[in-house]
């Protein structure tokens, strides 16, 4: 029974590099790219009311509590990476963060944002969203379930 039991774990072992046991990927970090580590720290300090976690001048974390936002500079980047990214010209991309009340966080943020990208809005498919940009130019959105009629 133990000789089984062994064959048992190494077949569980052997076959977990395999593409069909593998988990999904799963996303934990998303970074921005910036030529302004300091103005984005700080706007996203006052934007979702914490504290970033910082690694010198280069690099800054925000902790989310389902994935953490990065900040990087562009200067590093190019030293690490050269020609992989280009700060301040994302047009593709949202980031997404799920809040509690989507008005209340519209009227806090009205001295912080200079640009709304529109004002709070029921989606058609079930959540109600804010959507602004970020000193770089991301689009970003704050959003949470629609309340039933």
């Amino acid at each position: 029974m133990k000789l089984l039991t062994l064959f048992a774990g190494l077949a569980a072992v052997a076959g977990a590099g395999s593409a069909q046991s593998q988990p999904a990927p799963i996303l934990r970090n998303t970074c921005l790219i910036t030529a302004g580590v300091g103005r984005l720290v700080n706007f996203y300090e006052s934007v979702l009311g914490i504290k970033a976690q910082r690694t010198g001048d280069d690099y800054a974390e925000f902790h989310t509590g389902g994935a953490v936002l990065a900040i990087f500079s562009a200067q590093a980047q190019e030293k690490y990476i050269p020609g992989s990214a280009h700060a301040g010209r994302n047009r593709s991309a949202i980031l997404e963060f799920q809040v509690a009340d989507v008005d209340r966080e519209y009227s806090r943020l009205q001295p912080l944002i200079k640009t709304w990208v529109r004002k709070p809005t029921t989606q058609p498919w079930g959540t109600r969203s804010v959507y602004f940009r970020d000193p770089d130019g991301n689009l970003v959105n704050f959003f949470m379930a629609a309340k039933a009629r």
